[in-house]
This record gives C-alpha cells, sequence and structure tokens, in this order.
C-alpha cells in the first residue's frame, strides 16, 4: 500500500539529504495565464534534479542484506545520477545503464559520479531491458525509475513542501515519463487536500501517459527523439503509476517539442532559471492553454542538467 504515511516517512527519511526546494512566484506566466502561477524550483536539487528523493529513499529502506547485494538501475541519466549519489551516501555498489543516446551532459556527470556506468541500447526500453537483465545475472536489486513504491514515495515528498508553502494552492502541473513523480506527487496532494487537480505534461515525441490516460490502459507508443529526454520511453507492464494516473490524474498534455524550446527560452530569459526539456514542458502546456489552470498553480521544475550544445541550438541561437 502506498499513501499519505508513506510519502510524509520518506520525507522525515530523506531530509538530511536533500535541499528543501524554493517556490517562487512569476509574474510574467500569471500575466499571460491569468492565474497566479508560481514554479516549484526543483532544478536546484542536488543532482541537478529531482531524482535523488526517489533513489534515497528507495536506498535507505534496503536491508544490510540487500545493500551487501548492491544495485542496478535503468535511467535516462537524472534517476542514474540520483542512485549514484545515494549509493555514494550509504557505501552501496550500483551501476547505472544508459541508452547509448543519452544526455551527454548526464553521461558525463555519471562518468564522475564514482557509480558503474554502462551504456546499452539505442532507446530507454532497451537499457532497461539490459538493466534487469544485469540485475538479475548479479542477484542485485534492480530499482526501477519509476516503478517502485519507495521511489515514487520519494518523489512525492515534492508535493509536501509545495502545499507547505502555498496550502491555497488549486492546480499542479507535472512533468510526466513513466509516471513516477506525478503518481507521488497527485497521491500526496490529495491525501492532503482532494480537491487540488493534476495535470501531467508529456512531448509528442513519447506519449506513454497521454495514451494510458486516453485508454484507460498501458499502450505501447512509438517513441521518438525529444529535447525532453528524460520523459522518453514506454511504461513497463504491471506499473503501479498506471493505477496512481488514473485515480489521481486529471488528464496528460502533449506539447511539441518547438513548445518545449520556446518554454526553455522564456525561462532563461524571464525567469534566469535554467531547464532541461523535460523540466520545461508543464511550462509549456501553460503558455499553450492545454490545461485549466485555476487558482493558484504550481509548476513542478523538475532538472537542470541540459547539454551546452542543446542550449546553444534551441534556447541561445534561436
Amino acid at each position: 500500500m502506498l499513501g499519505l504515511a508513506e510519502v510524509r516517512a520518506a520525507a522525515d527519511r530523506v531530509r538530511p539529504f536533500v535541499v528543501r526546494t524554493p517556490q517562487e512566484r512569476s509574474a510574467r506566466l500569471s500575466e499571460r495565464s491569468g492565474t497566479d502561477v508560481w514554479l516549484k524550483l526543483e532544478c536546484f536539487q542536488s543532482t541537478g534534479s529531482f531524482k535523488l528523493r526517489g533513489a534515497l529513499n528507495a536506498l535507505l529502506l534496503l536491508s544490510d542484506q540487500q545493500r551487501r547485494r548492491g544495485v542496478v538501475t535503468a535511467s535516462a541519466g537524472n534517476h542514474g545520477l540520483g542512485v549514484a549519489r545515494a549509493a555514494q551516501l550509504l557505501g552501496i555498489q550500483a551501476a547505472v545503464v544508459v541508452p547509448e543516446t543519452a544526455s551527454t551532459a548526464k553521461v558525463e556527470a555519471l562518468r564522475t559520479s564514482g557509480v558503474e556506468l554502462v551504456l546499452a541500447g539505442a532507446t530507454y526500453d532497451q537499457a532497461e531491458v539490459a538493466g534487469r537483465q544485469l540485475a538479475r545475472d548479479r542477484d542485485a536489486l534492480f530499482v526501477s525509475a519509476y516503478n517502485d513504491p519507495a521511489v515514487v514515495a520519494g518523489g512525492g515528498t515534492i508535493a509536501l513542501e509545495i502545499l507547505q508553502d502555498l496550502p491555497q494552492a488549486r492546480t499542479l502541473i507535472v512533468p510526466a515519463g513513466g509516471g513516477g513523480l506525478i503518481g507521488g506527487v497527485s497521491l500526496a496532494a490529495h491525501g492532503m487536500d482532494p480537491s487540488i487537480v493534476v495535470y501531467g505534461a508529456q512531448s509528442e515525441a513519447s506519449p506513454a501517459l497521454h495514451a494510458a490516460k486516453r485508454a484507460g490502459r498501458r499502450i505501447e507508443v512509438e517513441v521518438k527523439d525529444s529535447l525532453a529526454d528524460g520523459l522518453t520511453g514506454n511504461v513497463e507492464e504491471g506499473s503501479i503509476t498506471l493505477d496512481l494516473l488514473h485515480e489521481h490524474v486529471r488528464d496528460v498534455a502533449l506539447v511539441t517539442e518547438h513548445d518545449i524550446a520556446d518554454a526553455m527560452r522564456r525561462l532563461v530569459c524571464e525567469e534566469h532559471v535554467l531547464v532541461e526539456g523535460s523540466a520545461a514542458v508543464g511550462v509549456a502546456a501553460l503558455e499553450r492553454c492545454l490545461v485549466d489552470a485555476a487558482g493558484p498553480t504550481v509548476v513542478i521544475l523538475t532538472g537542470r542538467n541540459v547539454a551546452a550544445s542543446v542550449l546553444r541550438q534551441y534556447v541561445l541561437d534561436s
């Protein structure tokens, strides 16, 4: 079972290790959207993304025997960085499998993190298959980036901070990939206030959760290259995140690659905040009026690990 109590316990567990990230009002987004808009700046989290929260919670819950076996994970990059930091803090051996096409910024950060880095497959889906096989071969524990109650609860701790800082918030907009973050955030938010509306946002290039929400079940989708590389990939069969999606999330909006680049650009120029494409999808959905942002609205900016080449091509030179 996973509920508000588990999220609160996760918050107590990870508090000594994570940053309590700031939340700031955006005057420009508020003016353009016609409602009060706040940005939860999780891009300022240690390791450069929210993923540390879930990774830490999962590893802190391991038994001594499980810690001795070590852990393996598959990641587009940020979850791997979270696992690497958590493993370093706790003295656990860890291997991170990432696709060969992963962001260069995230791969380079992983190379210097002290973790064992394995490049496998051209897509996240292929890297996940390789990661699970590596865990079986080594008799290690596989820590999913999304399909793990402890990881989901860790991500949900962001909702606790949002509502502690802004208890009158009515709408939350959350980047969505495998559903771990939006599952935890929506579960925690509704545990505190069932009237809050939660929207997801993801790229048209990888619409797995959008398709699942529409169909009421898991749908295999075509995955294309995206600026929101951290949100790409399909959701594995039986993932706990799908039930959370159907129960707690109003809708999942789809944005274009142009929308994502434009949102990244606006955040740099107007808010002086650098984020990766995966973090910008919520702002893109808000700017395109794809969500009903009623009442005070909080958009979670999830990470900042963006390659310099991406910045030059899509943000700074545009």
